[in-house]
């Protein structure tokens, strides 16, 4: 069986997630300078470095999501290549409930991403280029500027 590849931004979310007064804010990386995600005055997160967590964990769903998807719809072609003509077999019927099921978590989370892109993008002030899908920018965003390989904190 397949296994799903680790989210690449997982130790930076974590790091995102753990910022409060009490534990002293590591500088910004370089390429999130634009966007404040620490509160200079008490050390909190700030609205945009909310929006943050909430993006980045919407797009890990979508990432699960796909993966689990595409699982289903793997086993499915394997099963459904040598059925038999006529009314399907109880394993089939199972799997294609199983992919109906995988397909709507994929439409809700990538739903719950574009939220979270639209709410970001606002609270961050980042102007989406025009004839540009919100969903393709933010994904190019994240990849570009959100750090990848960041030992999570404990």
């Amino acid at each position: 069986m397949a296994t799903p590849k680790p989210f690449p931004h997982a130790g930076f979310l974590s790091q995102l997630e753990h910022i409060n007064a009490s534990a002293p804010a590591t500088a910004p990386p370089p390429s999130l300078a634009r966007v404040p995600l620490v509160t200079e005055n008490s050390g909190q997160p700030t609205p945009a470095a909310t929006h943050l967590i909430q993006l980045l964990k919407a797009r890990k769903a979508v990432l699960q999501a796909s993966f689990g998807t595409e699982v289903v719809a793997d086993e499915l072609r394997r099963y459904q290549k040598f059925a038999r003509p006529g009314q399907p077999s109880p394993h089939i019927v199972r799997l294609r409930q199983q992919q109906a099921a995988a397909r709507q978590s994929s439409n809700q989370s990538r739903q719950s991403f574009i939220k979270a892109a639209a709410a970001f993008v606002r609270e961050a002030g980042i102007e989406a280029p025009p004839r540009v899908t919100l969903e393709a920018f933010v994904i190019g965003w994240i990849e570009a500027n959100v750090p990848k390989d960041i030992v999570a904190a404990t």
